[in-house]
């Protein structure tokens, strides 16, 4: 750098320095909460907005370091909130890096971790208290969020989005109206036999389960944010009561949920859809969080990417474009 240049620069910095300084921070909280159709107990993980915690706060949850700050305060006001549904075998923390980003700038986050269809409890998987009971604990958590004595007064129930990857994406769905057909499942794996992490297994001999089940639309959800959404439930009938734009992300080379028969074809029949975008070159887990080292090594299938392809980078625009959807929908900007 030229010296001469130096003393017009220095104020700059110092004044990016002080506004990060005094940057808000995220706050992080957890609630247990009961999906009244099943009775089944939901664990949720919430973030906020909060001046309280330090912008650089770190909280380590299991294998995730998580950029919050454990029961810091709530920031003042009222914030739109979004409901974010993890995929199949996933957990309420897999995506915080999109939760942490959603929350600062100004969104409360809640997460439910799916029971019955979670790392640590797969018993519904398959059948409806998933395919249906996901949506079902995605709106036990918005409505155990708005009764929070601590959060929900701080929420504006007017303004509530959803987003979510794989059959979280699905979930996402089902919340602004999509109706799914299982009987296109096996159908599905009678054109696919032995596709991996589908129909590699038999499918559940009778996934309905639960008489006369109530709808899966939430009235409430303006929005949605779809990643790598399972879609092969989906046909043309499926999205004619939808009435709030989609933003579809998909990963170009998904060796999980193809494409083609997945997030590329339903792009056409989403009614309004508001946005799509693709990581070019990824594979179906680019939408997991960067691993640490110990995690990746632990996990190889979902951590590592094909080459050429920068998680961290494609999480920034995916963060960013959650962002800017959202702004559009729920804030108006």
């Amino acid at each position: 750098m030229p010296r001469r240049t130096a003393p017009r620069l220095l104020p700059l910095l110092l004044a990016l320095a002080a506004g990060s300084a005094h940057a808000d921070g995220v706050g992080l909280g957890t609630l247990e909460t009961r999906e009244p159709t099943t009775g089944t107990q939901v664990p949720v993980a919430i973030l906020y907005p909060s001046a309280e915690a330090k912008p650089d706060a770190i909280a380590e949850v299991g294998p995730y370091s998580v950029q919050a700050q454990r029961d810091a305060a709530p920031k003042a006001g009222t914030f739109p909130l979004i409901v974010l549904s993890h995929g199949h075998l996933g957990s309420m923390y897999g995506h915080h890096d999109l939760a942490a980003a959603l929350a600062r700038h100004g969104y409360i986050v809640v997460m439910p971790q799916h029971t019955g269809d979670s790392y640590d409890d797969t018993r519904g998987a398959g059948t409806d208290r998933a395919l249906l009971g996901r949506a079902w604990q995605a709106s036990a958590a918005i409505d155990a969020a708005l009764a929070d004595n601590r959060i929900g007064a701080h929420i504006d129930a007017k303004r509530i989005g959803a987003a979510g990857f794989s059959a979280g994406g699905y979930t996402t769905l089902l919340l602004l109206g999509a109706k799914p057909d299982f009987d296109l499942f096996p159908k599905y794996c009678e054109r696919h036999p032995g596709l991996p992490e589908l129909c590699d297994r038999p499918l559940p001999a009778t996934m309905r389960t639960i008489a006369d089940p109530p709808p899966t639309v939430d009235p409430r959800v303006r929005a949605g944010f779809a990643m790598a959404p399972f879609s092969i439930l989906f046909d043309a009938d499926s999205f004619r009561a939808m009435k709030h734009p989609v933003f579809l992300y998909i990963a170009q080379k998904d060796q999980v949920l193809a494409p083609a028969d997945n997030g590329l074809r339903i792009r056409p029949l989403l009614p309004h859809l508001a946005g799509f975008a693709e990581v070019p070159g990824a594979g179906h887990y680019v939408f997991l969080p960067p691993c640490s080292a110990g995690f990746a090594k632990q996990v190889p299938a979902i951590c590592t990417d094909a080459p050429g392809v920068d998680r961290a980078a494609a999480h920034r625009d995916i963060n960013a474009a959650a962002v800017k959807f959202f702004d559009a929908q729920l804030k108006g900007k």
